[in-house]
């Protein structure tokens, strides 16, 4: 990630002296800020505390790095202070980015959509509801295709597929999918009869399942339109307006269940109180994202739920709200930073 935030600074503090003024670079210094947020962003959800505004200024973050400078000394900022940069460079690629949308076999690069989604994400995690509901309406209002399963049973991680914005990771890689199965919790939460997405993202290996999502080059996907409905709903419920929330998670599930399935649900969704259908939004969440790089920071954000993984015949307990939800520095960067 810094090594991505170092190229990203030589954009942002050079390109203007060495570029002729056009659109064209007004773009290129745009999603060089977008990219620089994104990456202070992942690490600040790696390696700093889940973001608390009651404690975000004195929670320890990560170093913050924005000149071009190889003597500098890298002292760990806050995770209020990363936070403030990440929404500062994400206004100035507001500024000067001005493509909607890229166009495809280029849209692992930042356009409007993808910075309103990165916005929208960051200011969920935040807890600052009505920004990431703004953000995620704006977001919408570029890119609003839902791909129906019940028509279309394709994955809708790849990277020309109609609900991409932003294609530029790999959630899953090809090493660890060929290394590893589908716990069998994550396998409970799917209804195998009526959710369209399971023989879509598994596929049954002996008593064990593999994952079939992630680990090719045209699945990238680090932003789609599938997240934004579920943030509108999540936003839409913690600012108590329930009856939008049902309906736009009505909206998403229709797409990605039988019309028995739906059916089904929609009649306990209308019935649900909001501690409810906080539960399913959360639990649609991880049904739509698994290996995506989502449910981390989904957990650390909401339950830090006990984790138990079993490995051969030794069991590993991450406990609720364990430390180690934060994970800490590298040995390697300690090593050769004291002041982390």
């Amino acid at each position: 990630s810094y090594t991505v935030i170092f190229y990203t600074n030589v954009i942002i503090n050079e390109a203007s002296n060495k570029v002729a003024a056009s659109e064209e670079r007004d773009q290129l210094i745009g999603e060089a800020y977008a990219l620089r947020a994104m990456a202070n962003f992942d690490l600040i959800n790696l390696f700093g505390k889940p973001y608390n505004p009651a404690t975000a200024a004195s929670d320890k973050g990560v170093p913050l790095a924005l000149e071009i400078d190889l003597e500098q000394v890298f002292v760990p900022q806050s995770v209020d202070v990363i936070y403030n940069q990440v929404i500062s460079d994400t206004k100035e690629a507001e500024k000067l980015i001005n493509l909607s949308t890229q166009p495809k076999g280029l849209n692992y690069r930042f356009s409007k959509v993808a910075l309103y989604s990165l916005e929208s994400r960051l200011y969920l995690y935040q807890q600052q509801w009505q920004k990431s509901l703004d953000a995620a309406n704006k977001a919408l209002e570029l890119k609003n295709t839902l791909i129906d399963l019940k028509a279309t049973p394709v994955l809708a991680t790849k990277y020309d597929g109609k609900e991409s914005i932003l294609a530029l990771e790999d959630g899953y890689i090809v090493g660890l999918k060929r290394a590893s199965y589908a716990s069998a919790d994550l396998i409970a939460a799917y209804n195998k009869t009526t959710d369209l997405r399971f023989p879509l993202y598994f596929a049954a290996s002996g008593s064990r399942f593999r994952i079939l999502k992630g680990g090719n080059d045209d699945q990238k996907s680090s932003f789609r339109s599938s997240e934004l409905y579920l943030t509108k709903a999540e936003t839409l419920l913690k600012l108590d307006n329930i009856n939008d929330a049902k309906a736009t998670v009505l909206t998403f599930i229709k797409n990605r269940y039988t019309p028995a399935g739906y059916d089904q649900l929609a009649s306990s969704i209308n019935t649900m109180n909001a501690t409810d259908l906080t539960n399913f939004i959360f639990e649609e969440r991880r049904r739509e994202f698994p290996v995506e790089g989502h449910r981390w920071f989904d957990l650390r954000r909401s339950t830090q739920k006990q984790i138990v993984h079993k490995f051969m015949t030794i069991e590993y307990t991450l406990l609720q709200n364990d430390p180690r939800y934060t994970i800490i520095y590298p040995a390697d960067a300690r090593l050769n930073n004291p002041n982390l």
